[in-house]
């Protein structure tokens, strides 16, 4: 009876390792937060100090990378009455994967950290309203919804 639980612990091993492998070979790969956490250099950017909100067009949706060595990220050139100013949303694989979609023409409101990059203002976005859809970004202390399962 003891040989027979080993060989059944073996085997299962053995199965595990192969389907951990299968995955591997497949791309499912573990990609992090690509630079976009909390705790990283341009996650610590968010100021909850300087959050504003505004209201404008759309101009363009595309991609950008904020900081060298990030993963990409969506960000969104939003015309106001004052500025025309760039929108961080965050991480592509996050931003492509949610229900909201924002466009070029579309009014919205988005409220976020105010920033400077690179010399130029830039809003963090925490929450971009597109007339009744609301796409939430990150919650009042600037913590990204992306990284919700490590939470504090």
């Amino acid at each position: 009876m003891r040989k027979t639980g080993i060989v059944i612990v073996v085997i299962a091993i053995f199965s595990l390792l192969h389907i951990t492998q299968s995955f591997a070979q497949q791309g499912m790969q573990w990609r992090g937060g690509g630079g976009w956490g909390m705790g990283a250099p341009y996650g610590r950017m968010y100021d909850p100090k300087t959050v504003e909100t505004i209201s404008g067009e759309v101009v363009s949706v595309d991609t950008i990378t904020p900081v060298k060595g990030m993963c990409y990220g969506v960000h969104l050139m939003v015309k106001t009455a004052k500025e025309t100013i760039s929108v961080h949303l965050g991480p592509g694989w996050y931003i492509e994967n949610q229900d909201t979609r924002i466009e070029p023409k579309d009014k919205v409101e988005v409220t976020g950290s105010r920033i400077t990059i690179e010399g130029k203002p830039v809003i963090i976005a925490a929450e971009v309203k597109k007339g009744e859809e609301i796409l939430k970004l990150r919650d009042e202390k600037g913590f990204p919804f992306w990284s919700g399962w490590r939470r504090r």
